[in-house]
């Protein structure tokens, strides 16, 4: 069984661990004590997919300025990719969003290897910055109008 719930901070282990599955393909690794520091106090709401007892995914959303939403650190087990687990954490969090009737607009950061994965929800992008994230890892820029 499959359940997308609240993340609590007895969870923290077990999503750095997903973390460091996605590393160095997906995060570079200078970027750990960033979600270290976002676990231990996450801004606005972040969830955990957990499988057969076992945490397998997290992402969120929190507030991004006026009317929109920004995704936060959303990841799945590597060794899970290809499942359809990122499919429901995404449609999750826009659910997410669209219910709260707060955002007309949801963003986010990734890499241009994940960017043509969000384009198939209707995030569009407004932008690059080589070297975004680390050396290596540009940062993809994308938007979705709500």
């Amino acid at each position: 069984m499959v359940e997308v719930r609240p993340y609590a901070i007895a969870d923290k282990n077990a999503c750095l661990a997903l973390f460091d599955s996605n590393v160095p393909d997906f995060f570079d690794p200078t970027e750990r004590h960033l979600f270290v520091e976002f676990l231990d106090r996450p801004k606005g709401q972040y969830f955990c997919i957990e499988k057969d007892g076992r945490i397998v995914g997290c992402g969120g959303f929190a507030r991004e300025g006026r009317g929109q939403a920004r995704f936060t650190w959303g990841m799945v087990d590597q060794a899970l990719h290809g499942d359809g687990l990122g499919r429901l954490l995404t449609e999750h969090r826009l659910q997410e969003i669209v219910r709260s009737g707060d955002f007309s607009a949801a963003d986010l950061s990734t890499t241009p290897r994940i960017a043509p994965f969000f384009a198939k929800f209707g995030f569009v992008e407004t932008g690059r910055e080589k070297d975004g994230f680390a050396p290596g890892m540009d940062k993809v820029l994308m938007i979705k109008t709500l």
